[in-house]
């Protein structure tokens, strides 16, 4: 399964947002990478550079690699409404998304590696696939055996982000995808309109 593993403060700098959620490292050092950091000039940046930049940074915020990340475009280019707010709706639509705003994980990293290690159920069925896409009403369910697990039940007592879309029942580790979020709903910093000109070039 591919999947970015590089330096992720590094990536957090370059787009001046905490988007690997939060990180020591990245509040001491806000500003982009580089050896001169802030003391760096920077020329004005091209409506391409800044249109690119957008992309990368969604890009980066859900774990998707390009081919993957295009694909969504051109299913959310063919769905009824606008095309930005289609694209971020099916990447909260996402299974390993999903379990993240359930505060099963804390990352979405840790998201993945859970569903792609078998301890995830989509109405009663093992999936292993992150990218599975949830439909309004699926529920989500740790698997009976994966519930003892330390790494699952710190997170589940520590007590996850409630969204209005989700709704968690930890008395018996399942949860339920009641709709796709509207735009407002969904808070992450992301201008999706930039992707859109980007792609329709």
């Amino acid at each position: 399964m591919a999947r970015y593993t590089g330096p992720k403060t590094k990536i957090a700098r370059r787009f001046g947002d905490p988007i690997f959620g939060a990180d020591s490292a990245f509040e001491k050092r806000n500003y982009p990478p580089g050896q001169h950091g802030l003391a760096r000039k920077r020329g004005k940046k091209s409506e391409y550079s800044v249109q690119l930049a957008e992309k990368q940074k969604a890009k980066y915020t859900y774990g998707i690699l390009e081919k993957q990340f295009r694909n969504l475009f051109e299913k959310a280019s063919r769905h009824k409404g606008i095309t930005g707010e289609n694209l971020l709706q099916l990447c909260e639509a996402r299974l390993d998304n999903v379990v993240y705003r359930m505060g099963i994980s804390p990352t979405r990293s840790g998201a993945r590696q859970l569903v792609g290690h078998r301890h995830v159920m989509v109405n009663g069925s093992l999936v292993n696939i992150p990218s599975y896409h949830l439909n309004p009403g699926d529920t989500v369910s740790i698997r009976e055996k994966s519930r003892s697990l330390e790494v699952i039940t710190n997170n589940l007592t520590s007590g996850g982000s409630k969204y209005e879309w989700i709704e968690w029942n930890s008395d018996n580790y399942s949860g339920r995808f009641l709709n796709v979020p509207l735009r407002d709903q969904i808070p992450e910093n992301i201008k999706e309109q930039l992707i859109v000109e980007l792609y329709s070039k």
